[in-house]
């Protein structure tokens, strides 16, 4: 006698490959407008063909509630939002704007007080590292502290750090919203090199023809690389640009 699971039971190892695996399979046609993340689907739309973009949001709608109902897959109406300006999104905020750093994480980072160990320098760069990508040069701004955690440092709290975690927290405190990448125009990268960080950011221009930020990247030099001359420093940090943001060049207009 065989038995077979009626629905996706909670605990099994294999349950979020299995059921994100049907997923997969079950929403590639709607992909265009309707990508998803596991269990979450993210139902977007624009004004098309002279219909509004509500009236094209209600026709994105039913379809995919149509896939869903044809593959006997529910959705907890108490955990929907729907027509939405914006919504949350892996620990962020994205509309058609763009995307734009969680409040609630910039705020928490932005109240935390002065350090006073090596612990909490770590819990306060381990909460600020997630928003790296919305801060240009971020290895750069953290160097200076980032040498009070090296292994057998004494901890000295000096002019310098403060002014470094002040820093960071002024830039995140004013955190662009990043563009949404626009396959459709051409992306163009900015590279920069100092005696201790490279750093780079991917670019775009929107309809309106303003230059936005889609993603800043950045970390600390190797010793050896600190010891590179100023044309190498900045070939490695074009390098280091080319391998970030290689999912988004290749067979791109750039």
């Amino acid at each position: 006698m065989l038995w077979e699971w009626l629905v996706m039971p909670q605990g099994l190892k294999n349950a979020p490959a299995t059921f994100n695996r049907m997923v997969s399979h079950v929403l590639p046609p709607l992909r265009a407008f309707a990508p998803s993340y596991f269990d979450d689907i993210f139902v977007h739309s624009r004004a098309e063909d002279g219909l509004s973009a509500v009236d094209v949001h209600l026709r994105h709608l039913r379809k995919v509630f149509q896939k869903m109902r044809e593959n006997k897959l529910y959705a907890n109406l108490k955990k929907c939002v729907f027509c939405a300006p914006e919504i949350p999104v892996l620990g962020c905020y994205v509309s058609k704007s763009g995307v734009r750093a969680d409040p609630e994480k910039i705020s928490s980072i932005c109240s935390w007080p002065t350090p006073k160990n090596q612990t909490e320098l770590r819990q306060w760069l381990g909460l600020a590292n997630y928003l790296h990508k919305y801060t240009k040069d971020y290895a750069g701004l953290i160097q200076p502290m980032s040498s009070l955690l090296k292994k057998d440092v004494a901890w000295n709290w000096r002019p310098e750090h403060q002014d470094a975690f002040d820093a960071v927290k002024k830039s995140l405190a004013s955190a662009p919203v990043l563009m949404l990448p626009d396959t459709s125009r051409p992306f163009h990268v900015v590279c920069d090199a100092s005696d201790f960080a490279i750093g780079c950011a991917l670019m775009q221009f929107d309809a309106e023809g303003r230059e936005r930020v889609v993603i800043y990247q950045s970390r600390q030099m190797k010793p050896a690389e600190k010891n590179y001359p100023v044309h190498d420093k900045e070939l490695l940090a074009m390098r280091y640009a080319l391998i970030k943001f290689r999912v988004y060049l290749l067979g791109e207009q750039t």
